[in-house]
């Protein structure tokens, strides 16, 4: 790891340079919330931000995305990855898309999301300000972020960035910077270590606890009943995870009908359809048909199915399934307090 030292004089014009030399995505404002988007000017960049309304994976894994396109007999791929920069990401945003990276390269490895991860360089920035939902100090202490590239920090007077990678080196031509003192990567530490104070919401229990706890109650039917009785199956707390990654895929054919796109778009279990298959002539069979079933898969997934694959549960504590759920009842931390307790 190297550190360097940014002037905040300096910082537009840095940013400038990379917004004029590549694409460039960053937390924006968009009303009173906010959400990554590609920069136009350093203006529209605000790393005061608390949580996005959508994470940072959309850039590599587009909430609709054409995977190929066709005519006739002749399929081309759509998948045509350009150089960009992902900057601001909170680190438990970071450890999402690690979990992504693992998850897409498993088994027949997915070149759609590769393609464009393998293309994007990832600048990981300090949480100035604490979401009203989050407990990411609580979950998954053990797995720390790793997939970023550079990590940037408000000190005083600037900013210091911590290179990580070769990636991370190449920003460094596109602003003045200095070596960092032991003062400032000191301050920098400090900064990066006072969030995990002040997280809201915290999950009592450690992970491996959590997860053989939510496997013995898989059988109370009861409980998911009470737990999901609020429940609309709308998917917005699957549709708003960092770390969910279900798609559909389906064919979009032209009005000449014979050219189309083959796309796929972002699924969720909580959806009624989500578990339903064709058994042909017309008929289908949803194995998971009631939202308790459903409700307990969300659970299951975050909490124990892959944590051995990834070292620990499938959730980061960034609180946007609890931000957005309706009738409130998405919230990680008060599922998990019921299963404990029953």
């Amino acid at each position: 790891m190297k550190a360097h030292f940014l002037k905040e004089n300096d910082f537009p014009s840095f940013l400038q340079n990379l917004i004029g030399g590549m694409k460039v995505i960053g937390p924006s404002a968009k009303k009173q919330k906010f959400v990554f988007r590609e920069l136009q000017s350093p203006d529209e960049l605000r790393l005061d931000y608390d949580v996005t309304i959508l994470p940072p994976k959309k850039a590599m894994f587009p909430t609709k995305q054409e995977l190929v396109n066709f005519k006739e007999n002749r399929i081309e791929s759509s998948i045509k990855p350009v150089p960009q920069v992902l900057l601001g990401v909170h680190f438990y945003d970071v450890k999402a898309i690690d979990m992504l990276d693992n998850l897409f390269k498993a088994g027949h490895e997915d070149r759609n999301y590769l393609a464009n991860r393998e293309a994007t360089t990832i600048v990981a920035s300090n949480i100035r300000k604490v979401s009203p939902r989050a407990f990411f100090a609580s979950v998954g202490k053990d797995v720390s972020p790793k997939g970023h590239d550079a990590f940037l920090t408000k000190v005083t007077g600037g900013y210091v960035y911590e290179s990580l990678t070769p990636k991370g080196d190449a920003l460094l031509a596109h602003g003045t910077f200095a070596p960092a003192t032991d003062g400032q990567v000191s301050e920098a530490k400090k900064v990066n270590e006072k969030p995990l104070s002040e997280c809201p919401e915290k999950i009592k229990a450690g992970s491996a606890e959590v997860a053989k706890k939510v496997r013995e109650a898989f059988g109370k039917t009861k409980m998911w009943e009470d737990l999901s009785r609020k429940c609309f199956s709308c998917g917005t707390c699957n549709i708003v995870c960092p770390t969910c990654y279900c798609f559909d895929v389906q064919d979009i054919w032209n009005l000449d009908q014979t050219s189309g796109a083959r796309c796929r778009s972002w699924d969720g279990c909580l959806l009624e359809d989500f578990s339903k298959v064709s058994l042909g002539a017309g008929a289908t069979e949803n194995f998971r048909e009631h939202r308790n079933e459903r409700f307990r898969h969300r659970v299951m997934r975050k909490t124990t199915y892959l944590n051995e694959k990834l070292g620990g549960p499938a959730c980061v504590g960034c609180g946007r399934c609890s931000i957005g759920c309706v009738p409130d009842i998405a919230d990680p931390t008060k599922i998990i307090d019921r299963i404990m307790e029953a």
